[in-house]
């Protein structure tokens, strides 16, 4: 097996499996159960990057409008030639807050991401247990 693309692997364990004849186990049914297993797990993954990249990308655009307005307030206090105020110190909680703010909606991101991922591996290993007992059944 020196592919690395998973179906030419799978195609290796299929052939490799179908070798075998075991009486009464349906290895057509065991291996489509395989190839689900791997199909949710590269669901999961897909979603897990997704979440990620959703979350890398707004913690850059968080970024971005932070320096941005930091660079603003610098800017007014240089041209005002004033030291800070009252005002300067306002600004700063509203900064603080926001910061807050943006931290709660990044930490939702990243529960989102993990939990739409974990519901791909839960709702597959619920199917798996049902396959199984499909499986263990007597045939009549």
């Amino acid at each position: 097996m020196e592919s690395t693309n998973p179906n030419s692997l799978f195609a290796e364990y299929t052939k490799m499996i179908g070798q075998f004849k075991l009486p009464g186990i349906d290895v057509a049914a065991l291996l489509e159960s395989r190839r689900k297993d791997i199909d949710a797990l590269a669901q999961a993954n897909t979603t897990a990057l997704a979440g990620m990249q959703s979350l890398a990308n707004r913690q850059s655009e968080i970024l971005r409008t932070t320096m941005t307005e930091l660079q603003s307030l610098v800017t007014r206090l240089i041209a005002s030639g004033s030291k800070p105020t009252a005002n300067t110190g306002e600004v700063v909680q509203q900064a603080l807050h926001k910061a807050l703010v943006d931290m709660q909606e990044l930490a939702d991101t990243a529960y989102r991401a993990q939990s739409d991922s974990f519901a791909v591996v839960t709702k597959r290993v619920a199917e798996h247990v049902e396959e199984l007992k499909a499986l263990l059944q007597p045939r009549k």
